[in-house]
């Protein structure tokens, strides 16, 4: 799923990078050197390809959002969508859908009964994005895990593609993930 070039990572700092040296965000590890929020937009726009931003997600959308999916949005995702509503990557994909599509495909992928008698339970997981193949992205938020994972819908599998958001972000638009 990931191909060995070497690549900065955001790392894990607790939902924060630590801006080191200049203005490029560098790992943080444990230890975060600097308490600033991620600028989500800012990140995006750093890295290579196209992106479209959207108007920030109400707080009356993010809480619909959390309703019906009877769980909040991990905490980093929610910041992005405070931010920009979706991202949409260089061919219109789904690099970050909206807080109205991840309550949508979410809640179908849980409820279809057809879906159910094909695949594993889907209520661990949080889809937040599509790979433009049908493989979609999600997030652990039930068990308050960063990491990113890559369903494939041709297999059912549920494979680890990066440690955080910021990651998968840098990592699908850098081409270190690969499908």
């Amino acid at each position: 799923m990931l191909n060995p070039e070497p690549s900065r990572d955001f790392g894990r700092t607790g939902g924060e990078i630590a801006m080191v040296g200049g203005n490029a965000p560098t790992l943080g590890g444990s230890l975060t050197l600097e308490r600033d929020p991620i600028m989500w937009t800012e990140l995006v726009t750093a890295l290579p390809g196209l992106a479209a931003f959207q108007p920030p997600a109400s707080e009356a959308s993010l809480d619909r959002c959390a309703s019906v999916l009877g769980h909040p949005l991990p905490q980093d995702l929610g910041a992005l969508l405070r931010q920009s509503n979706g991202i949409e990557g260089e061919y219109g994909d789904g690099l970050i859908w909206s807080v109205e599509r991840i309550a949508s495909e979410n809640l179908t992928l849980r409820e279809d009964s057809e879906l159910a008698t094909l695949y594993m339970p889907f209520d661990s997981l949080l889809f937040f994005a599509d790979a433009g193949n049908g493989d979609l992205f999600a997030l652990l938020p039930r068990i308050r895990r960063p990491d990113v994972f890559v369903w494939n819908h041709e297999d059912d599998s549920r494979t680890w593609v990066a440690p955080n958001l910021a990651t998968y972000l840098e990592w699908w638009l850098t081409g270190r993930i690969t499908l």
